[in-house]
C-alpha cells in the first residue's frame, strides 16, 4: 500500500496537548476555513466578496499532523488574475501574488486587476521585478547592478512595502538560512539582491503550463506531487511547501476547474493549512 506523509507523521512522537492547542488555534485562522458544498461547482461567482484579515500564526501553532502550503502566483496583473481571485474567494484561501511592474501599466484591464489585488485581504503582494528581464534571462543576470535597479523600480512603482521578491526565470532563494541558485550564472545577481535587503523566495513545486499556456496535467497528479514532496522531505523548509503557478495559465475553463479541484481536495483532507509568504519561517529576520 502506498504511504503518504500523514502515515509517516503518525510514527513521530509529539505532545498530545500541543497538538490539541494548535488545532484549536487553526480553527480561527480565517484563510483556512473550509467551505461546505459539493465537489467543485464548475462555476465561479462574478463578484468579489470582502475577505477577513488573516492573523499572524507562529510556527509552533502547526500541529504535528499538519503541513503548510504557500500558494504563490507569478506575473500578475495578467490574463487570468480575476479568475484566480474568484477561486481564492470560493475556497477562502490566502495566497501571494508576485507582481511584474510593467504589467500594471500594460492595459486598462491590468490596471483594474492591480486595484483588485491591492484591495483583497486574501492576497499579499510581492516583487517579481519590473521588466521580467524582458524574458531574456541570461543577459539580465549578467548585470547585478541593473537587476537590483529593476527590482527597486518595481517596488517603488507598485508601492510595495516589503522586500520579499522572486526572480524571473530562475528558482533562487536568498534567506539567512536558505541559499539556493539554480544556475551559477545568476549567483552574483542573487547575492546583490540579498545585499540590497531583498528576501528572495523560489518555490518547491510548480504547476507548469502546456504548449497552449494552460495548466498541464490534472489536479490528481499535482496532489500526488504534494504528497511526495512532504513524504520525502524535499521541501526547502521541513513541513512548509511553496507552490507556484502563473495567472496567465488560468484563462480557460479546464485550468480554472483543475486549480479549484486541487485546492478543494487539499482542504478536504484537513492535513494542510494555507499561509501568505510573509509567514514563511525566518523570512522576517534581518538579513546578514
Amino acid at each position: 500500500m502506498t504511504k503518504n506523509f500523514a502515515e509517516k507523521s503518525r510514527n513521530m512522537t509529539f505532545s498530545g496537548m500541543l497538538a490539541l492547542m494548535s488545532a484549536t488555534s487553526i480553527l480561527f485562522h480565517s484563510c483556512n476555513q473550509t467551505k461546505t458544498g459539493n465537489e467543485s461547482d464548475k462555476i465561479i461567482s462574478d463578484h468579489h466578496p470582502t475577505a477577513k484579515v488573516v492573523p499572524d500564526i507562529d510556527d509552533e501553532n502547526v500541529p504535528s499532523d499538519k503541513r503548510v502550503i504557500y500558494l504563490t502566483f507569478d506575473d500578475g496583473p495578467n490574463r487570468g488574475t480575476e479568475n484566480l481571485l474568484k477561486i481564492l474567494h470560493k475556497r477562502n484561501i490566502c495566497a501571494t501574488a508576485f507582481l511584474v511592474g510593467k504589467h500594471a501599466y500594460g492595459s486598462k484591464k491590468q490596471k483594474d486587476d492591480l486595484e483588485l489585488l491591492k484591495s483583497d485581504h486574501l492576497v499579499e503582494l510581492a516583487n517579481h521585478s519590473f521588466t521580467h528581464a524582458h524574458n531574456k534571462y541570461t543577459d539580465f543576470y549578467k548585470n547585478p547592478v541593473a537587476v537590483v535597479q529593476d527590482f527597486d523600480t518595481a517596488k517603488d512603482s507598485l508601492k510595495l512595502y516589503s522586500k520579499i521578491a522572486r526572480t524571473p526565470g530562475r528558482n533562487i532563494w536568498r534567506l539567512n538560512n536558505i541559499t539556493v541558485t539554480d544556475l551559477k550564472s545568476s549567483t552574483a545577481a542573487a547575492n546583490s539582491l540579498k545585499k540590497a535587503g531583498y528576501k528572495v523566495i523560489g518555490w518547491d513545486l510548480e504547476w507548469k503550463p502546456s504548449n497552449k499556456m494552460a495548466l498541464k496535467g490534472n489536479h490528481e497528479a499535482m496532489l500526488k506531487k504534494v504528497d511526495s514532496i512532504f513524504f520525502n522531505d524535499l521541501e526547502k523548509t521541513s513541513r512548509h511547501l511553496v507552490f507556484l503557478t502563473h495567472d496567465q495559465y488560468l484563462t480557460d475553463t479546464d485550468s480554472v476547474n483543475e486549480l479549484d479541484l486541487f485546492l478543494e481536495k487539499l482542504q478536504k483532507t484537513n492535513r494542510f493549512e494555507f499561509r501568505k509568504i510573509s509567514e514563511y519561517p525566518k523570512i522576517n529576520e534581518v538579513l546578514n
